[in-house]
């Protein structure tokens, strides 16, 4: 189907803005995929934040001119769906594991703040925790003294409570 020409600036105005502030964009092939593999692969990157379209090779490659992504314009060959995201590790994440769920989706690279990375890469940065996860850590981290410690004055107050009813 072609699209005129305002439809097809209105989807390269839709991709910059959906890639203006990301620093993160993988690109993966998903020839055979059925619909409610790629329904499925849509809502898990609603979920995580992640803009996920499937768009024409050449509008992509107009999108990404002159952006950190412009790397990526060489591999943009194929029944491609773009992941975009700001969390530096969603994108990766959302296509990888859906990877390894549907053997359809095959990641063919991906871009992180300005660096191309291959497939490996692209697993490696999926293997991260996201940022949510590492202030999850962090909030244990800096939450067990104090509650070691409000523990201790619990078992302290419970013995001497013990001692008097003695």
């Amino acid at each position: 189907m072609s699209l005129n020409i305002e439809t097809k600036q209105a989807a390269v105005a839709e991709i910059v803005a959906a890639i203006a502030n990301a620093q993160t964009m993988v690109i993966a092939e998903y020839r055979g995929i059925s619909v409610a593999s790629m329904t499925e692969l849509r809502a898990n990157a609603r979920k995580a934040g992640v803009y996920l379209h499937v768009l024409k090779n050449t509008l992509a490659r107009r999108a990404v001119e002159g952006t950190s992504f412009a790397g990526l314009a060489d591999q943009m060959v194929g029944p491609l769906v773009y992941a975009v995201s700001e969390d530096p590790v969603a994108a990766a994440k959302v296509l990888h594991q859906f990877s390894k769920k549907d053997e359809k989706i095959v990641l063919k690279a991906g871009s992180y703040n300005g660096d191309l990375l291959d497939v490996a890469q692209v697993a490696e940065l999926a293997s991260i925790p996201s940022r949510d996860e590492l202030l999850a850590k962090l909030l244990g981290i800096m939450q067990a003294p104090v509650s070691g410690f409000a523990r201790a004055l619990a078992a302290l107050a419970e013995k001497k409570a013990g001692e008097e009813a003695a």
